[in-house]
């Protein structure tokens, strides 16, 4: 019996139903699409590959579906795009332009701003940025001006230095400021959506130039919303890591005048899969007002008697002079592809201000049996 409890897999996102809609939507577009080699192509073997390894896999099913002739080919894919009913599947046929369509430089650019209207075309660009950055950057530096926001977020993301399950651009890895004019081109973007790769752009770069970053912020406009916006989300990394510079740039001082009361973890010993509460009295110690960015640091139990800290956001807020605030927070230590839980003391810090003003913990238990 299957047990509909389980969560959904991320590479179903493009399973049987995803091909034949893709299969139907090329068929609609032109009688040139061979829908019936398209499905043969794109079921085989599909069970036992991931998300990413699903939209190669598409991808190449689709060069055997359409026209030998690139542009003939290009037509019925810009024709298709609309006709997706999820991104992924876009992304999956922009693929297509990625592994096929290098040697038609100019063409090629010009689709993906088409395609990445109806999912993105992030993943499809970076073939195009390893074989000529410049060519590449000059044409995305184009699109920032573009009246798409699908278009002008595609000039930020698909230049990410550290964008997830991309390909790693050497000129990228080489030099993680090369986009730099198209982000100031950015800076005070009115779309949410473009301001969010503007920031986790420059967050990339913060994990390999910081210095470069917070010279570059301290020259933007921070009495401008959306440049402020960027500034305090591109800093993100910085921020949690207690850097001086950064925390000045969102007007918070390195520490605070306050004083901890209580720093408590409840329930102190759990097993994998229990809730654990998070709570602190913070009291102010000045008459002034003071704002406060309060983080929380888990030093996570390893192997060998080894840990590995990270830092979790909690709350950026003013504290009124002569205040106190009670803070509380929950989470439920579970295991994560990126993060698995070993038996023991874990300990956990409360950072204030990029100061940590107190410590606590909690024991995790060995599962019994």
């Amino acid at each position: 019996m299957t047990d509909s409890s389980s969560p959904a897999l991320l590479k179903d996102i493009l399973g049987p139903q995803a091909l034949v809609t893709i299969a139907n939507a090329g068929a609609a577009a032109s009688p040139r699409f061979d829908r019936t080699a398209f499905l043969a192509s794109a079921t085989n073997g599909l069970d036992t590959l991931s998300i990413m390894e699903r939209v190669r896999h598409i991808a190449d099913a689709l060069y055997r579906a359409l026209p030998v002739d690139y542009a003939a080919a290009l037509d019925i894919i810009g024709a298709m795009a609309p006709r997706l009913t999820h991104g992924f599947q876009a992304i999956a046929v922009t693929e297509y332009v990625a592994r096929y369509g290098v040697d038609e430089f100019d063409r090629s650019m010009d689709a993906l701003a088409t395609l990445t209207r109806f999912g993105t075309a992030e993943f499809a660009i970076r073939p195009y940025l390893a074989q000529d950055a410049d060519r590449a950057l000059a044409t995305m530096a184009r699109w920032a001006g573009s009246d798409n926001e699908h278009v002008r977020r595609l000039a930020s993301e698909g230049a990410r230095p550290r964008l997830p399950w991309a390909a790693r651009v050497p000129a990228l890895k080489a030099d993680p400021t090369r986009a730099a004019h198209i982000l100031e081109a950015l800076k005070a973007d009115p779309s949410l959506y473009v301001r969010k790769s503007v920031a986790n752009h420059l967050n990339d770069i913060a994990k390999d130039r910081s210095d470069w970053l917070l010279d570059r912020l301290a020259d933007w406009p921070s009495d401008n919303v959306h440049t402020a916006w960027i500034i305090r989300h591109a800093l993100r990394t910085l921020i949690k890591q207690g850097e001086a510079r950064a925390l000045a740039l969102i007007g918070v001082g390195h520490g605070a005048a306050v004083t901890v009361r209580k720093f408590a973890i409840d329930p102190s010993a759990v097993r994998l899969g229990d809730r654990i509460a998070i709570t602190a009295e913070v009291v102010s110690d000045s008459i002034a007002n003071q704002p406060l960015v309060v983080d929380y640091r888990v030093h996570y139990a390893r192997a060998g008697g080894k840990s590995a800290a990270k830092v979790f956001k909690w709350k950026t807020f003013e504290l009124a002079g002569g205040d106190t605030v009670a803070l509380r927070i929950s989470q439920i230590i579970r295991d994560f592809s990126t993060r698995r839980h070993h038996p023991g003391r874990h300990d956990v810090e409360l950072i204030v201000n990029g100061q940590t003003m107190a410590t606590s913990g909690f024991e995790l238990l060995a599962d019994p049996g």
